[in-house]
């Protein structure tokens, strides 16, 4: 009988065996970036898709296949070819496909880089155009779209590589405390780099800035036998700032012009860019203040300051992130994207400075420029726009399109309406074709080949499957709540714990960032919900998130109101997301927490602070404590200058409020942060201290303002142990 028994239940076990395989719950190795195993649950992609002239390539094993759009598609280089090329070429060869870029579509080839070598390929012709031999230390490569030459940073300084393999230096600076060539103004107003080439090839503009007058910040490296100090060039709020020039790099004369920018120095050159002819740069400059910004003509060959075309100021702030984009083919007119009527639209302007025409309009958001059809008769852009067949006339951010917009008449028409859904797309060359992405709710990813005049979908390239289908999944719920004024919508996302019962009451967590520049609730795949939030469901929690004023893509004026008072009108949001969460039956009032990161992490202690008695346990990562310890850049944009608004800053200093901690607050900070530097949270411990509260505190060595790679497995289980401690 115990034989019998003990068969009985081991025939049990092994028939239970396939269903616990199946049900095992997913753990953060899965569901977070840098875990062992979180490929495994990113939606399926097409490797290297991009456009090679009016055709598209993408990788598929050791093969580059080669689609034809309403031809079909052919394998154009498999590995075994390559390497036979590349090493009749006298070239290393590759173990796999590397990964390309096609630089200009005006005349495709591939670049790529293998072992210090930067080779381009011409696919039609399987050979090598040319192989380049940068040194190890050069970075931020930049190509000149005719002519062959390189840009790279080398250091502090800039030098060009010709394609017969010969260094040119540019700049000879020799004080660290200069730096060419790279991007300035801490990368705001758009800003990715600081190297500019001319249509032609034939100069370069580059970015110089003076950082010797802005204080030395230490950031201190612990993995020397002895410590050692590293600091850098940090500008706080109402300090001095960095002193940016443009210099002009003339290949045929071997000299630079550096443009006549005058005076004040302490000012913001944005968004560069050059006329088709290359004879002039456009810069939008932005004062100080940032209330005021110039559209101003330089002479590139003289430097010549020739003429300010138009200007635009605002109370609040004016924020230029886009250059001037020309007309194919035509010097004289260009599209400058403005948030002057209230919503980021495109006008069209000559370059006399006078405005042609205003091409889109509405109460939506032009989100991204794609480009333009071969003459320019259309254009491209990604919008927040709703469909002609919409009743409502406001956009919605939750769906974004790509639209196709007459530049005579205006009219626009949607490329691809098959799915409410986040589109993404990519124009061809010609603008007879697009690449169209698109995530919705339950699509986690769907690429189409599209005809661009009527929208006809020519070929489905991609549609991922689900890749938590085999698995119990939260239930994730979105809506509107009203925000603090009574009137204006806001969008929110809820996730229920897994195996939801509506008869028991369950923890919450608001995960919050409230900053400008950032949109958490989003109409793509599963409403843009994040690995964490499903993790903590499937431990019961409930998981909330309201995008409130301040946030992006609704508009200036609700992004902007926020002016001066960061941390008052965000917070009055956050708390009517907290009264609609205690509204509902499941959640239990009293085990409330909250978390956030870098604006977030300012929200999450302000919120723990202000309304001690709401929140049972709060988790601040990278947290903004004192706005006047913040960069000049984004803090004067927001608050102003210091000593313009003392009360603002006064408000938002949350050593101020150190004294009002009632709940369990863990703060965490990567040593190394040089966006909201250590000395914020350490400043709010002294002040906890001083007032005899008690936070608690745990910091990553070494690691930046975002903890990265397999630490932030480590990260997200620390911020769940903690909620589990003090909500569970």
């Amino acid at each position: 009988m115990m034989i019998k028994r003990g068969g009985l239940l081991l025939l049990t076990i092994l028939l239970s065996m396939p269903i616990i395989a199946q049900e095992q719950p997913l753990t953060l190795q899965d569901l977070i970036p840098g875990g062992k195993t979180a490929y495994r649950f990113t939606p399926r992609d097409i490797k290297q898709l991009q456009w090679y002239g009016d055709t598209y390539l993408y990788a598929k094993g050791d093969s580059l296949y080669q689609g034809i759009p309403e031809q079909g598609e052919k394998i154009a280089l498999t590995l075994s070819r390559f390497n036979e090329t590349l090493e009749t070429a006298g070239l290393p060869t590759l173990s796999s496909l590397p990964n390309f870029t096609v630089p200009y579509n005006a005349t495709p080839f591939l670049a790529f880089g293998n072992r210090q070598h930067l080779i381009h390929y011409d696919l039609s012709k399987q050979m090598v155009l040319r192989d380049y031999q940068p040194e190890t230390s050069w970075e931020n490569a930049s190509l000149a779209p005719e002519g062959g030459y390189y840009a790279f940073t080398n250091d502090n300084n800039v030098v060009l590589l010709s394609p017969e393999k010969k260094i040119l230096p540019i700049t000879n600076e020799t004080d660290k405390g200069i730096v060419s060539g790279q991007a300035v103004h801490q990368r705001e107003f758009g800003i990715t780099k600081g190297l500019f080439w001319s249509p032609t090839g034939k100069a370069l503009a580059f970015y110089r800035m003076d950082k010797r007058m802005v204080t030395d910040y230490p950031i201190v490296d612990i993995d020397t036998r002895c410590a050692a100090v590293k600091p850098f060039k940090y500008p706080m709020a109402g300090m001095k700032s960095h002193e940016v020039t443009v210099g002009v790099y003339h290949l045929e004369t071997r000299e630079t012009v550096w443009l006549q920018t005058g005076l004040p120095k302490e000012k913001y050159l944005t968004n560069i860019a050059w006329s088709p002819d290359g004879k002039h740069i456009y810069i939008a400059e932005l004062n100080r203040e940032q209330n005021h910004c110039r559209m101003v003509r330089y002479n590139a060959e003289t430097g010549a300051r020739e003429k300010v075309l138009f200007e635009e100021q605002n109370d609040r702030y004016v924020e230029p992130q886009h250059p001037v984009v020309f007309l194919p083919e035509d010097s004289t007119r260009f599209i400058w994207q403005s948030q002057r009527d209230g919503f980021n639209h495109l006008y069209l302007y000559d370059t006399k400075g006078k405005l042609l025409k205003q091409l889109t309009s509405g109460e939506w958001v032009v989100t991204d420029f794609l480009g333009f059809d071969r003459d320019g008769t259309h254009l491209y852009v990604a919008a927040t726009a709703p469909l002609p067949s919409s009743s409502v006339r406001s956009g919605d951010p939750m769906q974004i399109y790509a639209w196709r917009i007459n530049i005579g008449n205006g009219e626009r028409f949607c490329l691809n309406t098959k799915h409410p859904a986040v589109h993404s797309a990519t124009i061809s060359p010609s603008g007879k074709y697009a690449l169209d992405r698109a995530s919705s709710p339950s699509i986690p990813r769907d690429i189409d080949l599209i005809r661009a005049k009527d929208g006809k979908i020519i070929k489905n390239l991609l549609s991922a499957p689900n890749p938590y289908a085999k698995y119990t999944m939260p239930e994730i719920v979105t809506g509107t709540i009203l925000s603090a004024d009574g009137r204006t919508p806001l969008n929110y996302r809820l996730v229920k714990p897994v195996q939801f019962d509506e008869t028991k009451k369950y923890p919450a967590i608001v995960y919050v960032y409230g900053g400008p520049h950032a949109q958490l609730v989003t109409g793509d795949w599963m409403n843009g919900v994040r690995g964490w939030d499903l993790y903590m469901a499937q431990r019961g929690y409930v998981v909330f998130t309201v995008d409130g004023r301040g946030s992006a893509n609704r508009g200036f004026e609700f992004e902007s109101m926020i002016h001066q008072n960061l941390g008052v009108k965000e917070m009055e949001d956050q708390l009517k997301g907290v009264e609609f969460l205690k509204s509902l039956p499941f959640v239990d009032s009293n085990r409330l927490g909250v978390h956030g990161w870098s604006y977030g992490g300012f929200m999450t202690t302000n919120l723990m602070l202000t309304y001690p008695d709401l929140f049972k346990a709060g988790v601040a990562g990278g947290p903004v404590i004192d706005w006047s310890k913040y960069e000049i850049m984004y803090g004067e944009r927001y608050m102003d200058h210091p000593k313009e608004n003392p009360e603002g800053y006064r408000q938002a200093d949350l050593t101020l409020k150190a004294d009002r901690l009632k709940g369990h607050l863990l703060l965490i900070h990567g040593t190394a942060d040089p966006v909201v530097v250590w000395q914020h949270s350490l400043s709010f411990l002294k002040a906890c201290i001083e007032k005899e509260t008690y936070p608690d505190y745990f910091v990553y060595p070494g690691h930046q303002h975002n903890v990265t790679g397999r630490d932030r497995v480590h990260l997200h289980e620390k911020i769940t142990r903690y909620f589990d401690d003090y909500l569970k």
